[in-house]
């Protein structure tokens, strides 16, 4: 019997296949998976929320979003964890974002909390840390089973441990040690009553990846993204803004600086960097040099110890 196999079907189609040009880039297949991811979470369960605090990972995950249901609206709701420290200009586009794409809004306010007694503010003024109990509330009250996110695996150590489908017990709790596979693009979404699962659709996605991707969408961002001048003081090795919740102590002396911010959330602990960078092209070609995490340059709630966000993330914060 002849071992002859060049003309057997299944070698020609391999060869074909290997040939054949694909012509989807590194961005193109990015935003496939994160298209599937989107859409298996979407039909699995029941109940979705998307995390929207008008930061550029979470734009990025709803613009995802309206291109995986498009042309039909997005099928579930967005949800802020608004500390109440919130950049204005942030809010102001998370609301527009919401009129403009006409999606339902929920909120959680951490001041709710703080005015009648179940969370004290932290001696150091910051709020980022005092999210978790509101966030678990409104998954618990909303009844989601399943809560979309825009963390990044480049972001931090522990981020970078998780799972793209992350159970979290019936006390919204991660436990680093007790996670599923993931292989071939099969995700686990099992969970008993009580229980949810967050989901992390742009997980693989690099901070070089988002930038590269909202220039060639042109999705619009806050304008603090991009370089600006704003009175600002050095603390901890960062430019802090001034404002309400953000004022320098009497040896720090306040400056006006043209700066721009990789991160955006609680104002008394996010940093801005020196930048001259007005526009998404310039953004990227910045990121593209840059040897440091967004979190990791300019959050100061990162710095509290070696696995800050990891004892978070296990408290049940995102």
């Amino acid at each position: 019997m002849s071992t002859d196999t060049t003309s057997s079907p299944v070698v020609e189609r391999a060869e074909r296949d290997e040939t054949r040009p694909t012509g989807l880039s590194a961005l193109d297949l990015l935003e496939a998976e994160a298209i599937h991811i989107i859409r298996e979470v979407v039909a699995e369960f029941e109940r979705p929320v998307l995390l929207f605090s008008g930061g550029k990972d979470s734009v990025l995950v709803l613009h995802l979003a309206t291109k995986a249901f498009a042309p039909g609206r997005v099928p579930f709701p967005v949800l802020h964890v608004d500390t109440g420290h919130n950049f204005p200009e942030v809010i102001a586009f998370r609301d527009e974002t919401v009129r403009r794409l006409g999606l339902t809004l929920e909120v959680a306010r951490v001041q709710d909390y703080i005015d009648d007694g179940r969370l004290a503010e932290r001696p150091d003024g910051t709020r980022n840390p005092l999210q978790t109990q509101p966030l678990l509330d409104a998954i618990a009250l909303g009844r989601h089973d399943a809560v979309f996110g825009g963390a990044r695996r480049d972001e931090d150590k522990a981020r970078a441990k998780e799972r793209i489908i992350s159970l979290r017990d019936e006390f919204g709790q991660w436990d680093p040690r007790n996670q599923r596979p993931e292989l071939w693009s099969l995700y686990n979404g099992r969970h008993l009553p009580g229980q949810h699962v967050r989901a992390f659709p742009i997980s693989n996605w690099t901070e070089l990846d988002v930038w590269s991707y909202i220039e060639r969408e042109g999705i619009p961002l806050p304008p603090l993204y991009f370089a600006h001048e704003r009175d600002v003081f050095r603390r901890d090795g960062m430019w802090r803004a001034v404002g309400e919740v953000s004022q320098p102590r009497p040896d720090e002396q306040v400056e006006r600086r043209v700066v721009r911010y990789r991160t955006v959330g609680d104002m008394s602990c996010t940093g801005a960097v020196e930048s001259d960078a007005a526009d998404a092209a310039s953004v990227v070609a910045e990121v593209a040099r840059s040897t440091i995490t967004e979190r990791g340059a300019t959050r100061a709630d990162d710095r509290i110890s070696e696995a800050a966000m990891e004892d978070r993330k296990k408290d049940g914060y995102f």
